[in-house]
């Protein structure tokens, strides 16, 4: 299935690998939009990708704001969700866990995905795609991460409850493993270099992704006309070992 000329919505689409998806897309002569809650990453992000690119600014934890959003885009071919944010309950022992705060844990890249499919339904392409992103803590959870490890694994769940419910629309998850991109800058580079040793090391393929890796895994769902209710793992082999 061609991406020629096709409208492709990224939300999460100015950084990270929802930038290296929209870049990969527009490279297959698809017409993006790139949306996030940060207008001046929106206009940056525009002026970066350049042709046919556009921006909505789009707060995910506010559903009149992603109802409005949508509103202005039309109609469209496919639905990329790749927004994230980093929260600080995202780790830590349970007994310590401060339950009102944890739930904002789940506000962007849960809830936030959910409210974007709502309204984005009717705007979608009978022939058209969704895929959801989570992560690989959902397969391989790690102490003192149970809130994240059970809200990427709801993302999962989501994707296959939405696959049956939306049909004939197709809804997909991509799932990553270590990807390089802007959160871990923080880290000096010299110590995010041997972070990423010890942590890729028994990998099969030991090292990290690049967002321009992972953004096959989305090109492949939004073309695979046969394929829905599917988690595709892009994580280097890790979860093998």
């Amino acid at each position: 299935m061609s991406l020629k000329n096709k409208h492709i919505v990224i939300v999460g689409g100015t950084s990270g690998i929802g930038l290296a998806v929209a870049r990969a897309a527009i490279r297959e002569e698809a017409r993006i939009t790139v949306a996030s809650s940060n207008a001046a990453n929106v206009d940056a992000a525009v002026q970066r990708l350049g042709g046919a690119t556009a921006g909505v600014v789009m707060d995910v934890t506010k559903e009149s704001s992603v109802e409005a959003a949508i509103g202005q885009l039309g109609e469209f071919d496919h639905l990329i969700f790749t927004a994230g944010d980093w929260n600080p309950v995202r780790r830590g022992a349970l007994a310590e866990t401060d339950l009102d705060r944890a739930h904002a844990l789940f506000a962007v890249r849960f809830w936030g995905a959910l409210a974007v499919v709502k309204h984005a339904r009717s705007h979608l392409a009978t022939e058209g795609s969704i895929t959801l992103t989570d992560g690989m803590i959902a397969h391989r959870p790690r102490k003192d991460s149970a809130v994240s490890t059970a809200m990427a694994g709801a993302i999962e769940h989501l994707t296959r409850a939405l696959s049956v419910e939306l049909a004939p629309v197709r809804v997909n998850a991509v799932c990553p493993g270590l990807v390089r991109t802007d959160v871990w800058n923080a880290i000096p580079d010299d110590r995010r270099e041997e972070q990423f040793r010890q942590m890729t090391q028994r990998q099969p393929l030991p090292r990290i992704g690049e967002p321009e890796e992972v953004a096959e895994a989305y090109l492949y769902l939004m073309r695979a006309g046969y394929t829905t209710g599917q988690i595709l793992q892009v994580d280097g082999g890790g979860s093998v070992v």
